[in-house]
């Protein structure tokens, strides 16, 4: 059993004064009146242009992104490494919805591959589909309507531009996953998938897709791929994440008059997710896994899956996977005991980062008992280390 009430270990890495900084910031974090305000005053500085920076920075910014560019993520990427545990920079900067933009970001994720080709501490590189390719025609094609023209020209870039990244991380041989998108948009991600990995991942998984385990259809999907990979005779790779959209997938549900596709009890999802990486490990000859969880219980279930199975705890196929500045009792800890952990590293120009920033904040106020954890963890080792 991995020990995750050890906060000596979690905490290691900070000093006195950033644990009492991280403290305040989850206190914050923790009054729902204060993250709805705060949304909608960054909204408005933005919208006017007013200067934000020299108050998120320093603040929230430094909390939970690596920097704002590649380059300066470098010294936390290395503190990461010092305690055993791995990054997976994430370029989170949401850019205009122009063509010239999801070139930008292309050729930003080519970096990427390279810098993780030549670092054994970048096991994996990272995109949004919706960052090289409109979200909107993503839905379209995902239902199957209609392309203008000029539509089916911009997806012909899209699939161009994906295409390009599966090749160049297959010739660097650095594992590539897909983020997942909102439902409308998923079918089409997962075509694509699907058709790169029939290419790319013969030998190993190099091509990922995220898997939403709050989605009721994401279980038998699982199944099913990976019966398809194994008749076919190529690997599969999964992110399992439980989910980003779930508030907004049932609310659309809702006024577009279908069934929503997500659980109705996070105990549902909880179960899911859980089944998810048992029936991974019952086939992790073929089957290669991130998980992304910030539940105590589902890695432990995985580490004891590991174990139970006698494989290697730092086999190359089985990741644990945590966000920066968020749980480092569980990912230092399972570093520590010796299985493979990553940390999603994001970074990117202030301005255009706040969008996850105000994610972050408000998955952590809604999710149940998360900032929560983090403020008694965090309280826990002020105490052992007798910091008032």
């Amino acid at each position: 059993m991995v020990d995750f009430q050890d906060t000596q270990n979690a905490f290691e890495g900070k000093t006195d004064a950033e644990l009492r900084s991280a403290y305040r910031l989850f206190n914050l974090m923790d009054k729902r009146w204060f993250v709805a305000i705060g949304k909608v005053l960054l909204s408005i500085a933005l919208f006017i242009r007013f200067p934000i920076g020299w108050i998120v920075k320093p603040t929230i910014f430094r909390h939970f992104c690596g920097g704002e560019t590649i380059d300066e993520c470098e010294q936390s990427m290395k503190a990461l490494a010092a305690r055993q545990a791995s990054s997976i920079p994430d370029y989170s900067a949401e850019g205009k919805a122009t063509e010239a933009s999801y070139d930008f970001v292309t050729a930003e994720i080519s970096s990427l591959i390279a810098k993780a080709q030549n670092n054994a501490h970048i096991p994996f590189a990272v995109f949004k589909p919706s960052g090289i390719g409109s979200p909107e025609l993503l839905e379209k094609v995902s239902k199957g309507a209609v392309l203008t023209a000029d539509e089916r020209g911009a997806f012909a870039r899209f699939e161009q531009r994906y295409v390009s990244l599966c090749k160049r991380a297959y010739e660097a041989d650095v594992p590539l996953m897909a983020d997942a998108e909102e439902f409308n948009a998923q079918p089409a991600i997962d075509a694509i998938v699907v058709k790169m990995a029939q290419q790319f991942n013969k030998k190993r998984a190099i091509v990922f897709n995220t898997l939403q385990l709050y989605r009721t259809d994401r279980l038998s999907y699982l199944h099913e791929i990976i019966l398809k990979s194994k008749s076919e005779g190529w690997h599969c790779g999964f992110k399992l994440v439980r989910g980003a959209y779930l508030e907004k997938e049932r609310k659309r549900a809702q006024i577009e008059g279908y069934t929503s596709p997500t659980f109705s009890t996070k105990s549902e999802t909880d179960t899911a997710y859980n089944h998810a990486l048992k029936l991974c490990l019952a086939n992790y000859d073929s089957v290669s896994i991130c998980a992304g969880t910030h539940n105590e219980e589902s890695a432990q279930l995985l580490a004891t899956l590991i174990d139970e199975k006698g494989l290697q705890r730092n086999i190359d196929t089985i990741w644990f996977s945590q966000l920066y500045g968020m749980s480092d009792h569980i990912s230092f800890n399972l570093a520590k005991a010796g299985y493979n952990v990553c940390k999603y590293v994001p970074y990117g120009p202030v301005k255009t980062v706040m969008p996850y920033l105000v994610r972050r904040a408000e998955e952590n106020t809604a999710i149940a008992g998360q900032t929560g954890r983090e403020l008694m963890l965090i309280r826990t080792e002020l105490s052992r280390r007798k910091v008032r």
